[in-house]
């Protein structure tokens, strides 16, 4: 789309202050994250879109699935919490 200068300038001036500000708020330095650290998040995040469909699917079947189901994601291992100590453990 072509816009006349004048129309696009504002725009862009106004997003470069706000994302090239920096906040002087706190005295911590943030570390960026690694490849390693961002694909493992990325995992997680597929993880909970799996979850989430599980969860649309729950209504859908009898009790006695939804049991085993339940029972199989039970037995499942390393479990959620289990992974949240091991990110945790120093």
């Amino acid at each position: 789309m072509n816009l006349p200068n004048e129309l696009r300038r504002p725009f862009v001036a106004l997003n470069a202050t706000l994302y090239n500000r920096r906040e002087s708020r706190s005295s911590r330095k943030i570390m960026p994250l690694s490849g390693e650290a961002i694909r493992l998040m990325n995992y997680i995040d597929d993880v909970a879109v799996t979850l989430r469909r599980v969860m649309a699917a729950v209504p859908t079947l009898p009790a006695e699935e939804r049991a085993k189901v339940a029972d199989h994601l039970l037995k499942t291992r390393p479990s959620a919490q289990e992974v949240a100590e091991a990110l945790t453990a120093k």
